[in-house]
């Protein structure tokens, strides 16, 4: 899962420097054609790339929380998680053996 977002947020970035590329060559024919002044598609040029940076980030951020919601949903349990629960049960097992040692090294306790 983790590397089809990989793929994914790759593609993404893959194209937005399309997307900008495109922009700048719409813009340039503009331009040429004397439809619009140079300052004019510099400025138009970066208006369109912020309001895609701001898009792009947006969905990014949407496209976290979905994932976040997702694997709390599915109950994984995180790496933090699982290596305290490990050295909780390690330390047990070590308290038991010294338990089971203290007691004859039988592991049952007596009937009384």
């Amino acid at each position: 899962m983790l590397e089809l977002l990989k793929k994914s947020m790759f593609a993404g970035l893959g194209a937005v420097v399309v997307t900008r590329d495109k922009i700048r060559e719409a813009t340039r024919k503009l331009v040429e054609e004397g439809k619009m002044s140079t300052d004019e598609a510099e400025t138009l040029t970066e208006e369109l790339i912020r309001s895609g940076e701001r898009e792009w980030e947006e969905a990014g951020s949407k496209l976290h929380s979905s994932f976040k919601r997702v694997s709390e949903s599915l109950e994984v349990v995180r790496k933090k998680e699982f290596t305290e629960l490990l050295a909780r049960v390690e330390t047990l097992e070590q308290r038991l053996s010294e338990l089971e040692k203290e007691r004859g090294g039988t592991g049952r306790t007596e009937a009384h």
